[in-house]
């Protein structure tokens, strides 16, 4: 695999730092915290919440297969104007 198929796998540290900048500060401080105590990097941990959600078994974007998610439903809690 070439390096440049790999950072499009991962998330890359510049987009996490600006993901993680657009946080609530709870949530900013939530997340930093955690990979503090964890030993990651911050856009390892965006990374594995994400591929989390996507798909219970995923630690990452590479193993997350979301084929599971109704992308045609709305969560619950979500307006039609949302």
């Amino acid at each position: 695999m070439q390096a440049s198929e790999q950072v499009r796998e991962h998330l890359s540290p510049e987009v996490a730092q600006a993901f993680v900048n657009g946080l609530p500060e709870k949530i900013r401080l939530g997340l930093m915290t955690y990979a503090a105590q964890v030993g990651f990097p911050i856009e390892a941990v965006i990374e594995m919440a994400i591929a989390g959600f996507l798909d219970e078994d995923a630690v990452n974007f590479p193993g997350c297969n979301p084929v599971g998610v109704d992308f045609g439903r709305k969560p619950n809690g979500m307006s039609e104007t949302a």
